[in-house]
């Protein structure tokens, strides 16, 4: 039996791998769960899970959750709170796996704290890996520790890389489904709304990754991810649109072979990769071979999607850049969605933010993090202006 503690619970990852629990109660339970805000769908979670620990957002949440806890007459859940209360789920010493699924560096202090405590890593949040990948990855190294991606892109990837020697790879080649923009004309991305830009032709995703798939910004985070999970050069690594989102990656071998992991366009199966590594149970999550009819694969056009060439450039000086990256592009995409900029201003304050930004290597989580407030701080300065 292994225990879970799932950071993130409440959002999309965290739900399907709770629906893999429930699928597999023989193989998993839940111990800890951190629910950010979302107070009813915590209460309901720590309902039918009974974990030891659950955390929210604040003090102010948590005393709700307690309340309502207490009113329903459920004992042994403990309520915590903030970044200490996740850092708590993280690191709980019964927790034999740690899911890592909060958006953005919120979740960042937690998995560097479950990696130290030597707890295995379901790596669903790719801003951890982008802000802070090098010290992560270093972390893990130095305890053993595997760090097991669920981003299906890099999950298939991982996959790929079982039939061959690191040094026998010569392109991983990361898929895009080119987002909902992929042939509109590019006098009419002016005029692009928050609507139109959130509807994704094959995933459904939270608001911000959606967008960041509209822009392919998105595939440039999982560019430099892809670059410190499986430790190779941004060079080694090529982006194709690929619009029926089939095939979910590839792994070009020095000797010509190409490996490809076809699947459904389903989460629950890389978390099910993730969580039962290195085996592999059975399970309903099959994919019908009658429906690949033709597999396309372009160019990703760097014109219509800056954001694009902005990521690789940043995977190549690393650092301090990746991270103002991943914040600037926060920043830019809630104001997207608030209308305040247009969807082309998302690029805009992004290059902006970077050419402000300096080179360096933080070497500390607490150095990470003040690198990305530094970033937001310019970004939200430059938007004001």
């Amino acid at each position: 039996m292994k225990k879970l503690a799932i950071l993130g619970s409440t959002g999309s990852i965290g739900q399907s791998t709770l629906s893999i629990v429930e699928q597999f109660p023989e193989r998993y339970s839940v111990v800890s769960l951190a629910c950010g805000r979302n107070v009813d769908e915590a209460f309901a979670q720590a309902l039918r899970w009974r974990p030891k620990l659950v955390s929210l957002a604040t003090e102010e949440l948590a005393a709700e959750l307690s309340a309502k806890l207490k009113e329903a007459g459920v004992s042994g859940v403990e309520v915590v709170y903030g970044t200490v209360g996740t850092v708590a789920c993280s690191t709980l010493p019964e927790a034999d796996f740690v899911v890592s699924a909060i958006v953005g560096v919120a979740g960042l202090e937690a998995t560097h704290a479950a990696i130290l405590a030597g707890k295995p890593i379901g790596l669903a949040n790719k801003e951890c890996m982008v802000a802070a990948g090098e010290i992560l990855t270093a972390a893990a190294r130095e305890r053993n520790v595997p760090i097991l991606p669920i981003d299906s892109e890099h999950n298939a990837v991982h996959q790929c890389l079982r039939v061959g020697a690191h040094a026998e790879v010569k392109t991983i080649w990361l898929t895009a489904s080119g987002g909902p923009f992929r042939k509109l004309p590019l006098a009419e991305f002016a005029s692009i709304t928050p609507e139109q830009a959130l509807k994704h032709p094959t995933w459904v995703m939270g608001r911000r990754i959606t967008i960041d798939s509209a822009t392919m910004l998105n595939k440039g985070l999982e560019v430099i991810e892809a670059c410190r999970l499986f430790d190779v050069t941004s060079a080694q690594v090529r982006v194709t649109v690929h619009p029926q989102s089939t095939v979910h990656s590839l792994v070009e071998y020095v000797d010509g072979s190409i490996m490809a992991q076809i699947s459904v366009t389903d989460m629950r199966l890389p978390i099910l990769y993730a969580l039962a590594y290195p085996e592999r149970p059975r399970s309903t999550l099959t994919f019908d071979l009658a429906t690949l009819s033709h597999l396309d694969f372009e160019q990703p056009d760097l014109e219509r999607f800056p954001c694009l060439r902005l990521a690789f450039a940043a995977a190549e000086k690393g650092g301090a850049h990746c991270i103002a990256l991943n914040a600037a592009d926060e920043v830019a995409v809630e104001a997207f969605l608030e209308r305040r900029i247009p969807f082309m201003g998302i690029p805009r304050t992004i290059e902006r933010v970077l050419a402000a930004t300096p080179e360096a290597h933080p070497a500390t989580i607490a150095e990470v993090l003040t690198t990305d407030r530094d970033a937001r701080e310019t970004a939200r300065t430059l938007l004001a202006k």
